[in-house]
């Protein structure tokens, strides 16, 4: 599991799939969460900004981001 340090009170979805490099642009980013691939602490997110904040646990795929 990946950890990822969030600055500030929270990171929008799309920012982070761009910023942990799992996206490499904000429309492969939307086009990930709008296809239903991303899991936030085990539930599909279809909202592309929603607000991740410290403790959430992302997954897509076989990778996992833990928000700290």
């Amino acid at each position: 599991m990946e950890k990822f340090k969030i600055e500030g009170d929270y990171i929008e979805l799309i920012q982070l799939l761009k910023a942990v490099g799992i996206a490499g642009t904000g429309g492969h980013a939307k086009f990930l969460v709008d296809e239903g691939l991303v899991l936030r602490n085990n539930e599909v997110e279809f909202r592309r900004r929603a607000k991740l904040i410290p403790g959430d646990v992302i997954e897509i795929e076989d990778q996992r981001i833990e928000l700290e």
